[in-house]
């Protein structure tokens, strides 16, 4: 079993009957969807479950686990979902799928936010994976101009040769800041500029971060 699924497991286990349920988006939340799927089968879980992609809710969906929508659920219990990066404080960057946006919402709608990753991603400074910001396409070249004025170097971000567009639309401009010492300030300062749907700094949300590494070795950490 990889780090991955140590982490995604470990965080499954949290998850009590009849709770209301956050599913992630990335490699680390597909291996928490499937333990998900399979505690559902084996145990008989009674759970609601809410995705933060169409991509996870297509596998949640073929694992046949209950899902419902933002009319049906305002408040969840537990999210479990994966990190980019995570600092010692518990700071993240996420969005490397491309799913920030509606992770940041259900993000803010959730009691027990739990965060697994493996140990490259647990880092002193966030900064070496370049911060996703969401925008949108009217004037985008423009809002490239405004984040480049706050000091990193962003990147269209591209794929199969062609603009990336997320779930909701827009697009991504991946930031490259080299080191970033204070998120709460540069999350403000990013939310600010026009243009700017989201960005990928998650600020004092998550209360658990769960590291696994490659020997089996599973670390949590708790705010």
């Amino acid at each position: 079993m990889n780090a991955k699924q140590l982490a995604a497991e470990a965080a499954v286990a949290l998850i009590k009957d009849g709770m209301k349920v956050g599913l992630g988006t990335g490699s680390t939340a597909y291996f928490a969807i499937q333990k998900i799927g399979s505690r559902i089968r084996e145990e008989g879980l009674n759970l609601t479950c809410i995705a933060t992609s169409i991509q996870s809710e297509d596998l949640a969906k073929s694992l046949n686990i209950p899902m419902a929508g933002f009319d049906a659920l305002s408040r969840l219990d537990i999210t479990i979902d994966g990190a980019d990066e995570a600092d010692h404080e518990l700071q993240l960057i996420k969005g490397g799928g491309g799913a920030l946006l509606r992770e940041k919402i259900i993000a803010y709608m959730t009691d027990h936010y739990v965060i697994i990753a493996d140990d490259s991603k647990y880092v002193e400074n966030l900064g070496a994976f370049f911060l996703p910001v969401e925008v949108v396409p009217f004037g985008w070249q423009r809002t490239f101009d405004h984040l480049k004025a706050l000091g990193c170097t962003p990147h269209l971000r591209e794929k199969e040769g062609k603009t990336f567009i997320t779930d909701n639309g827009n697009y991504i401009l991946d930031c490259d800041f080299k080191k970033i010492t204070d998120p709460r300030t540069l999350q403000t300062q990013l939310n600010l500029i026009p243009g700017v749907v989201e960005c990928g700094l998650f600020v004092d949300k998550a209360q658990t971060l769960i590291i696994a590494a490659a020997d089996g070795t599973i670390t949590s950490y708790n705010k």
